[in-house]
C-alpha cells in the first residue's frame, strides 16, 4: 500500500498542504485558514500539478465561505463570487482550477440560507478532495494494464500524488504496477526551471520504493535511444475536445521523440481535465511566467547582467502524437474527437 505524505488536507477550518518549493530538502506544511494564503500558493507553486490546484482552490472557497459575516444571501453568494474569479486568475492554463471552482458555484447557487451556503461548500469542496484520490486509483488500475515487469517509464515534470490529492495521474500506473508486484524503473526528465522532475517525482517514487533516476531534459532523445524506454507517462493540464493536450513545458518535444522511436505516448489525467469549450492548441491560454524564475537558481543568476530569459511554462502536444489518453473511463484511442465526445456523454447518461 502506498504510504506517502498527504499532499493537501481540510482539516477543523484548516488548510494544511505540503510547500513544495521546499522540497526535496525539507518536508514544510503550509497551514492557514485564509483563503488568500491558499491563493498565493497556488500563484507561487508552493501548490501545483492541476487535480492539486484545483482541490486547493475548491478548498479556498470552503474557507471564504466560513468568513462571511451579512446575514444577505445575495451579497454573501456575490462575495463568494469574487473569491472564485481571483482563485480562477492565478493559473489560467490547468482547466481543473476553473471546474473545481465552477463546481462549487453551482451547488451553492442552490442555498437558501447563510447556515446551508456554509455546509454545501465545504461537503463539495471535500467531494472534489475525496473524489480525486477514488479517480485517481482508477487511473492506476487501467494505466498499470499498459506496464509488463521490466518495463521503463519516462515521464516529465510532477504528475505524481503531489500534483493531485494523492496517488497522482501519470505516477498512478505505476504505483499499482508496483502494489501488482511488477517491477518498473523510472526515468524522470528534471524539467526545467522549477525541476518538478528531479525535485518532486524523483522524491516521490523514492519514497515509494520505485526505482527512479533523473536525467536533463536535453537528454531525452539520446536516452530514448540508449536506455530501453518502454514508454511514456505524462499529465495534462488541460485537454481539448479534439485531443490537443496541454501540459508541463517540455512535453510537447518528448512527444516527437517517442514518436520518432515508436514508443507509445500516454496522458494519464482525470475526465475532468478535458475542456469540451476547446478544441485546438490555439483556444489554450498558455501561462507566461516570470523570466526571473529561468534567470535565477536558488537565488544566484546563472546569466549575464542585460539578458533576459523567455518561459512558457506549458506546451500543447498535438493529437498526431499521442497514443491514447488513460482516463477513468477507460483508454481513450484515435479519433479523439470522437472517442473523448462519447466518453463525455458518458458522465451526463
Amino acid at each position: 500500500m502506498l504510504s506517502l505524505p498527504r499532499t493537501i488536507e481540510y482539516v477543523d477550518g484548516k488548510v494544511r498542504l505540503i510547500n513544495q518549493l521546499k522540497l526535496p530538502s525539507k518536508l514544510e506544511y503550509i497551514e492557514t485558514s485564509d483563503w488568500k494564503r491558499v491563493a498565493e500558493a497556488i500563484k507561487k507553486m508552493e501548490i501545483r500539478g492541476a487535480p492539486a490546484i484545483g482541490v486547493a482552490a475548491a478548498m479556498a472557497l470552503a474557507l471564504a465561505v466560513r468568513e462571511i459575516r451579512t446575514e444577505n444571501l445575495s451579497e454573501a453568494f456575490s462575495y463568494l463570487k469574487s473569491v472564485a474569479d481571483a482563485l480562477i486568475s492565478t493559473r489560467p492554463t490547468a482547466v481543473n482550477l476553473s471546474w473545481a471552482v465552477k463546481r462549487v458555484l453551482k451547488v451553492a447557487e442552490n442555498a437558501k440560507s447563510i447556515d446551508e451556503l456554509v455546509k454545501k461548500v465545504e461537503e463539495e469542496a471535500l467531494k472534489i478532495w475525496r473524489e480525486d484520490e477514488e479517480t485517481n486509483r482508477k487511473l492506476g488500475e487501467i494505466g498499470a494494464k499498459l506496464l509488463d515487469d521490466g518495463d521503463t517509464v519516462m515521464t516529465i515534470c510532477n504528475a505524481g500524488s503531489l500534483a493531485t490529492s494523492y496517488y497522482g495521474t501519470a505516477t498512478a500506473p505505476i504505483y499499482k504496477a508496483l502494489e501488482e508486484g511488477k517491477r518498473v524503473r523510472v526515468i524522470a526528465l528534471e524539467t526545467r526551471p522549477y525541476l518538478q522532475g528531479a525535485r518532486l517525482t524523483a522524491w516521490e517514487l523514492s519514497k515509494a520504493g520505485v526505482d527512479v533516476v533523473i536525467a536533463t531534459d536535453n537528454q531525452m532523445g539520446i536516452i530514448m535511444e540508449k536506455e530501453n524506454v518502454s514508454i511514456v507517462f505524462v499529465g495534462a493540464d488541460r485537454i481539448t475536445i479534439k485531443g490537443y493536450v496541454a501540459n508541463k513545458i517540455g512535453t510537447y518535444p518528448l512527444a516527437l521523440v517517442a514518436k520518432e522511436h515508436g514508443v507509445p505516448f500516454y496522458p494519464v489525467a482525470p475526465m475532468s481535465t478535458i475542456d469540451p469549450g476547446s478544441k485546438t492548441g490555439e483556444d489554450i491560454e498558455i501561462e507566461r511566467r516570470p523570466s526571473s524564475e529561468v534567470l535565477y537558481i536558488s537565488g544566484a543568476r546563472i546569466a549575464p547582467e542585460g539578458v533576459d530569459a523567455i518561459y512558457y511554462a506549458f506546451d500543447v502536444t498535438p493529437p498526431k502524437f499521442i497514443t491514447g489518453i488513460v482516463t477513468e473511463r477507460g483508454i481513450l484511442y484515435p479519433p479523439f474527437e470522437k472517442s473523448i465526445r462519447n466518453a463525455l456523454r458518458g458522465l451526463d447518461e
